[in-house]
């Protein structure tokens, strides 16, 4: 699937919703991004580890029917709110949950993502959360990891891969001492500092680019990204 629009993906949705087109595909890509802040609120709702990717598997199935298009809420103005308000009432709909587990169908958006769900949830050292800020913990993180990406994607392009291995950890905060870096790459302290600087900068405005995929307006992006850096941080 293409991995970009002409306009956000979420603004096309709610576009489509009023009658235009193209919402499926850009919803799908949505979810299909964004799926693990989900898997996780459902498993720590107290759901077992199949019935959450069951329940996982059909909520997106579900969202990205035609028809439930029109159900949108423009008022819903994130994509991560509107995720959150709609899984909730998915779950607290006993038919619809056992309809759900009854009629699984894979996706191959989601298949194989999902394989790997239970891993990572083990791996999840957030026993002190509660499932809505696991979810927005978590909804931060797929952010900014995909930001992240696409700054290493970026510096493989440009040869440079090796050198962003060495100093991504001063992007996320493991940070190593410069003067090692520096002997080990044959360069000084002041020009990694400058390759920092820019990585930093780089980073800032690919994280902008993301958050105005999942809200409806420009306006928002600056109070999105207060609310994902606030997230980010509230745990492991």
């Amino acid at each position: 699937m293409a991995d970009r629009f002409q306009t956000t993906h979420w603004s096309l949705v709610l576009a489509a919703a009023r009658g235009g087109e193209g919402a499926s595909a850009a919803l799908e890509w949505l979810c299909a991004t964004y799926w693990y802040p989900l898997y996780a609120f459902i498993r720590r709702q107290g759901y077992e580890a199949e019935a959450a990717r069951d329940l996982t598997q059909s909520f997106f199935l579900h969202l990205i029917e035609k028809k439930s298009l029109s159900d949108i809420d423009p008022a819903l103005g994130r994509f991560r709110a509107f995720l959150l308000a709609s899984i909730k009432n998915f779950l607290s709909d006993e038919r619809a949950r056992e309809g759900a587990l009854k009629r699984r169908a894979d996706h191959p958006a989601f298949r194989e993502a999902l394989d790997d769900a239970e891993r990572r949830f083990a791996g999840d050292r957030t026993a002190d959360l509660g499932p809505e800020a696991l979810f927005e913990m978590r909804w931060a993180q797929a952010v900014l990891n995909r930001a992240l990406r696409r700054l290493e994607e970026e510096h493989e392009t440009a040869d440079k891969a090796g050198i962003f291995a060495r100093l991504r950890g001063h992007l996320t905060g493991d940070e190593g001492p410069y003067e090692r870096i520096a002997a080990d790459l044959g360069t000084t302290e002041g020009a990694l500092r400058v390759a920092v600087h820019r990585m930093r900068r780089r980073l800032g405005a690919l994280l902008r680019e993301e958050v105005a995929q999942t809200v409806a307006r420009p306006a928002d992006i600056d109070d999105e990204i207060r609310d994902l850096l606030r997230a980010a941080g509230s745990g492991g």
